[in-house]
C-alpha cells in the first residue's frame, strides 16, 4: 500500500510484519535447512569473519570437497568447527582450508615470529 508519507508507511509496515511474524521465521527456517541456505549461511559467515574472495561459489565447492587438512593432510572430522579456512587477518585473503589443531597452531607461529623460528630448529 503506497504511502506518501513516510511516518504512515512505517506503520503499516510494521503492523504487517507483526501479522507475519510467525510466518516469516517459518520461511526462514525452512530456507536455512536447505543447500541454497546452508551455502548463503556459510558464506555470509566468512564476509562476517573478513575473508575476502573473488570467487565465493568456487571456494564454497572446495571447502565442501575437502575432507583432508592442507597442513598435516589428516582427514578432517565431520562437524561443526572442524573444517576452517585459514585467512590473513591483516590482507583478509584466503590461504588453506586446514582442521582446527593446524589454524591455531598457525594463529600462533603468525603472531609469533620466534616461536616460528623455534619450529624451523626442530
Amino acid at each position: 500500500m503506497p504511502y506518501k508519507d513516510i511516518e504512515k508507511k512505517r506503520e503499516w509496515e510494521k503492523k504487517s510484519y507483526q501479522k507475519n511474524k510467525e510466518k516469516i521465521r517459518e520461511k526462514n527456517r525452512v530456507y536455512g535447512k536447505t543447500e541454497k541456505g546452508k551455502k548463503c549461511k556459510i558464506i555470509s559467515g566468512w564476509k562476517y569473519k573478513g575473508l575476502i574472495s573473488d570467487d565465493y561459489d568456487a571456494l564454497y565447492d572446495r571447502y565442501i570437497n575437502t575432507h583432508e587438512c592442507d597442513c598435516c593432510k589428516l582427514p578432517i572430522k565431520e562437524g561443526k568447527g572442524s573444517r576452517v579456512m585459514d585467512h590473513c587477518h591483516k590482507t583478509g585473503k584466503f590461504r588453506n582450508i586446514l582442521c582446527h589443531n593446524c589454524n591455531i597452531l598457525r594463529f600462533h607461529l603468525d603472531n609469533n615470529y620466534q616461536a616460528y623460528l623455534r619450529m624451523m630448529t626442530l
